[in-house]
């Protein structure tokens, strides 16, 4: 296991200064959000003067909110409404991917050799009859070509190096890789 290259005080430290900031910042949130609910009821409602009128201007003006009290509740059913049907969707789909995972199990796969006619006799069904063979438009290559190549090659490695050492060597190799080139 590796060591921490911070002390154990000095974590406990770091996580009570983050656990604090994390609190103040919660803190403030809740007051944005008071604050915005009442700039919002503000506007939606305004306070109502009710000094001075009479009580046929009461009642229209009772009327008038509970008609605006039934919009709002309306609005707020039709939304839980969506809510509910959304998170029903969602959870269907859950149950539905989990059981696509569940139901479909990959088989182990195994190597089978199959020859070139039999791929194209699956291939092309009936109609394949003349066997092919593919080793025929393959290249020959000449066995004796080869031992003598390995025979130049199986020289004296001593003489070799002697004669590559140096600068000498090194202008021998540059003029050998000029003359392939070229």
């Amino acid at each position: 296991q590796r060591k921490s290259k911070i002390s154990a005080s000095r974590k406990l430290m770091l996580k009570s200064l983050m656990v604090t900031k994390a609190k103040e910042e919660l803190e403030q949130e809740m007051e944005e959000k008071q604050e915005q609910k009442a700039k919002y009821l503000e506007e939606k409602s305004p306070p109502i003067q009710t000094s001075g009128k009479s009580l046929a201007e009461l009642q229209t003006l009772c009327k008038e909110l509970h008609a605006k009290i039934d919009v709002v509740d309306e609005e707020r059913y039709d939304i839980e409404a969506k809510v509910l049907h959304n998170t029903r969707e969602i959870k269907d789909l859950n149950i539905k991917v989990l059981d696509l995972r569940g139901k479909f199990k990959r088989p182990n796969l195994r190597r089978v050799r199959v020859s070139a006619d039999a791929i194209l006799r699956s291939l092309l069904g009936s109609k394949h009859k003349v066997s092919m063979d593919l080793r025929a438009n393959l290249k020959s290559v000449k066995k004796e070509d080869t031992e003598k190549e390995k025979t130049v090659e199986v020289s004296d490695w001593r003489k070799n190096v002697e004669a590559m050492s140096g600068m000498e060597g090194r202008k021998k190799m540059f003029d050998a890789a000029k003359g392939q080139n070229q």
